[in-house]
Formats: structure tokens, sequence, C-alpha cells
């Protein structure tokens, strides 16, 4: 790469070693994933972590081969805890980002008139869930507004709600799936300490991208997946569990035997650890290669990612935001690497479908993913693409290139 193909090429050190990266994904030879908000590209360690235990349990049993890697299956909660600041006892590992959601949704003993405090731009399968805990238990939900600008959650106004509803849950999504937007979790974290109010952070579009320090966010408990930008495998994901929740007594709904002692025939006892929001049975070769992908991001360390996987969606979203018919809808100062637009003359399917035969891959956002967001940017649709640090400029620019033409097509 030249001194002006990028802005990444001029940060500090250290860099990224593009060419050595692209070489160890596989996925790079086939196509152009710019559908790493959706699942990233695995590495070969990741892979390799993943097959070398399935062939183990084939030759040894299941049981047996957990045990022999017992030590390094540990190490996937040594691995995110040491990624987010935290200990190994407040990790658990969850099948999704949203079943950690789910149950530690489900540890909330919500009573009838309690409050629910959240924003305008929360995932939607969490403004679900929240519907859904007003339908059967009677919870209230209230919205912070948005800056007048369009940058993200008024700060002070939600920290008045909080003074006003005293909420039992204050819950933010970090980067929302509909956009770039990148919210305030820090800030917001500071008023629910001050306050003393539970928090519970949704980062499953961050973590990978992003240095998260939970103690620094201040959440009580932080959900995401491990098949976004951290490149894991799907049907991963974990729940982080801070000690003053750990501490007040917090435990999902259905509890099992991994997560709790039998101690008496009418009682039992939750673990002292996180592993309470765990369940019994694990894909092991999925935590194998999980912890395989955290250790990767590990390696190459989260601060030059978080300078360059944004950086190549900046260059993306400048060129995409010159082409005549073509919207660029995301907002705030200093959006994540979620890119997502709207282009005149074309409908959702046969759009992707296009670019899908350019060799792109991308993703399709609907009103009913971001009902406040999409409403206020009056769009029934867009398209998102979202590079991370494996690809390149040259990657970028063939992107953009592709979606100017099929613009002039539609006109």
């Amino acid at each position: 790469m030249k001194e002006h193909d990028s802005a990444f090429v001029r940060t500090p050190e250290p860099l990224l070693d593009v060419t050595s990266l692209r070489a160890d994904t596989p996925g790079c030879e086939q196509v152009i994933h710019f559908n790493n908000a959706g699942c990233g590209l695995m590495a070969r360690p990741v892979l390799r972590a993943m097959l070398d235990h399935l062939h183990l349990e084939a030759a040894v049993g299941g049981y047996e081969a957990a045990a022999a890697k017992a030590a390094e299956i540990a190490d996937f909660h040594a691995s995110l805890a040491e990624l987010l600041g935290a200990e190994p006892r407040n990790i658990a590992f969850a099948a999704s980002a949203t079943h950690a959601y789910t149950k530690a949704l489900s540890a909330i003993d919500f009573r009838p008139g309690d409050v629910i405090l959240t924003t305008r731009n929360d995932f939607i399968s969490n403004q679900i869930a929240f519907l859904a805990l007003r339908k059967r238990h009677g919870v209230r939900l209230v919205h912070a507004p948005d800056r007048p600008d369009g940058g993200g959650v008024d700060v002070e106004a939600m920290a008045a709600l909080m003074r006003a509803h005293r909420p039992r849950l204050v819950a933010v999504t970090h980067v929302p799936t509909n956009s770039g937007l990148v919210q305030p979790i820090a800030e917001i974290g500071a008023h629910c300490r001050e306050l003393d109010l539970l928090y519970l952070v949704d980062a499953c579009q961050s973590v990978g991208q992003y240095p998260i320090d939970v103690e620094e966010t201040g959440c009580d408990l932080l959900t995401a997946t491990c098949r976004k930008f951290l490149r894991g495998p799907r049907g991963s994901g974990f729940l982080y569990v801070s000690d003053r929740a750990l501490a007040a007594g917090y435990e999902p709904l259905h509890i099992d035997m991994h997560g709790a002692r039998w101690t008496a025939p009418e009682d039992y006892r939750p673990v002292d650890t996180a592993a309470r929001f765990e369940e019994w049975e694990f894909p092991y070769a999925t935590v194998l290669g999980c912890a395989a992908a955290v250790r990767y991001a590990l390696r190459l360390g989260l601060e030059p990612v978080a300078r360059r996987t944004p950086a190549l969606a900046g260059r993306l979203r400048e060129q995409l935001a010159a082409l005549p018919g073509v919207r660029t809808l995301d907002r705030g100062p200093a959006p994540a690497a979620l890119v997502t637009f709207a282009i005149e003359g074309w409908e959702p399917a046969p759009f992707k479908a296009a670019l899908d035969a350019c060799g792109v891959n991308s993703a399709l956002s609907y009103r009913e993913f971001a009902q406040y967001d999409f409403a206020d940017k009056d769009v029934a649709w867009c398209l998102r693409l979202s590079p991370h640090y494996y690809n390149t400029e040259d990657e970028v620019d063939a992107v953009a290139a592709a979606v100017a033409e099929l613009a002039r097509s539609a006109r």
C-alpha cells in the first residue's frame, strides 16, 4: 500500500500486516466480504481449532475429548476476560448474543410498573424482548430521546430520565445493527453507577472492532457474539456478569445442573461465578474456535483494528455519498464500520442479488429492524456494507464502483 491509499497507513505504530492477514483468511480468495457485521470470515487458526477437536471427538469420544482439552476450553473464559478487562469468573458462554441477552433479562425479577429505560436505536430483538416483558409482566418502556443533531442518544436527557423513573434496568446497544452509530456507553454507565442502576450493554457489533473495558463502561451485564468482528464461528456468544451483579444474586430463570448445585431435596445454590448463566451441554469445537478467535484478536491488538476498520468504512461512505441516487444514512461524529445507504430505482432483493453477482457480500436492513431510526430517516430498507481489517482499499474502491454502476443502471 502506498501512503496516499488510506488514512490507515499514516496512523502510529503498530500497523496491521494486511497481506499476512489475508493469507490467513481463505475466504478472501473467494469474495469481497463486506458483511462482517453479519458474520466475519474465520481465520485459519479458528478453523483448525474446531476441526482438530471434531476429529478428536470422533477418535476418542465427546466427553473424553472435552476432558483432554480442558485447559484449552477454559481459555474461552480467560481470553474473553483479558479482552474485556474482566476475570474469567465474569464470563459465560452462550449460543448467541441474543441467547446471552435473554438469559440476562431472565435474571431480573421484573414487577408491574418497573421501568426499562433504553434508546431509540436498540437492537430489534432487544426491543421485541422489552415489549414481551411489558405484555407479560406489565413493565413500562421509556425511550430516551436522541440528540437534535442525530448523533445518538442525548445522554443528559437519559440521565434525567434515570433520576425521574429510577428504572429497574438501563439497556443500551453500543453499535446498532442498522447503522454505524456509536453510542456513548461509558458516559451512560457513569450515570448508572452514580445512581446505582442495573446497566445492560449490547456490544454485539463493537466487540472485536473496538477496545472495550467493562470497568470503564460501568456495565453490570454485557452481551456479544463471537461470529462478527471477532471472526469466530456461528452459534456462539457470551455474557459478561460483573462482580456487583454476581454478589447481588442475579441468576437466570431456568438454571440447570451446570449453574447450580442441588444442595438438599428442596433447595439449590447457584455457583459463585457467571457459569450460573451457562448450561451443561457445550458445543466444545465451537468454544475452542471462539477461544482461538479471541486470541487472534488479542495478538493483533484492538487499537490498530479500531483505527483501520472504521477508516475503511469511512473511505467507502465518502465515495458512496458522492454518487447520484445514493443516500448514506449513518450518523454520529465517528461512525463504526457499518455503512448503510438507500439507493433510488431498486427494490431490496434484486439490488442485493446484483451485488452478489459482482462478488460482493452485503446485508439488507428493513424498516422493521429499526422502527424509530428508519422512520426518522424515511427509508423502508437500506443496504449495509461492513468491511473489516483484512479488507483492502482496492476492495473498497471496487465495491463503490459496483454500486455506482448499479445506480447508473437504475436511472
